[in-house]
């Protein structure tokens, strides 16, 4: 079995970036696929991107675990992944769904520093009995965890 989380996102390409850096995913080369649709008319020009110097979806982009299989032929991997969706709105509201990061012992300040320098922000420290952890959010402004 192979899953993907799906992520709503006004600019997909910005946040697979973003995203792939943060978890040390791989962001999944298309473009062969897309040449093929394109080819046998199955997908308009209009409905791809530059993106990386290679063809890309103008709508949608996923990352990848770099561990993961994939299809060949598609890019397409067949484990972890997360797919970015444009939506024509911006997030609103707490999200329902979001991801927690556990960097090694003693590294969360300095993953969160990093995180920091790819775009995202710190929303809040929190301190309880069960543990520490900083709220971040991406640079579109998904909320995520780093414990």
């Amino acid at each position: 079995m192979h899953w993907k989380l799906v992520i709503d996102a006004n600019d997909p390409h910005a946040q697979a970036d973003f995203w792939a850096a943060a978890l040390g995913y791989e962001v999944e080369d298309n473009s062969a696929l897309i040449e093929r649709l394109l080819q046998l008319g199955a997908l308009p020009v209009a409905g791809t991107v530059d993106f990386h110097g290679r063809p890309a979806f103008r709508d949608l982009v996923a990352v990848r675990h770099p561990d993961d299989p994939y299809e060949e032929q598609s890019g397409t991997g067949l484990g972890r992944r997360v797919l970015f969706q444009r939506v024509p709105e911006s997030k609103a509201g707490k999200n329902r769904l979001h991801l927690d990061l556990h960097p090694a012992e003693g590294r969360r300040a300095s993953e969160v520093e990093r995180l920091r320098g790819l775009g995202a922000s710190v929303l809040r420290e929190v301190k309880e009995a069960g543990g520490e952890w900083v709220v971040m959010a991406d640079p579109e402004g998904n909320e995520f965890c780093v414990h």
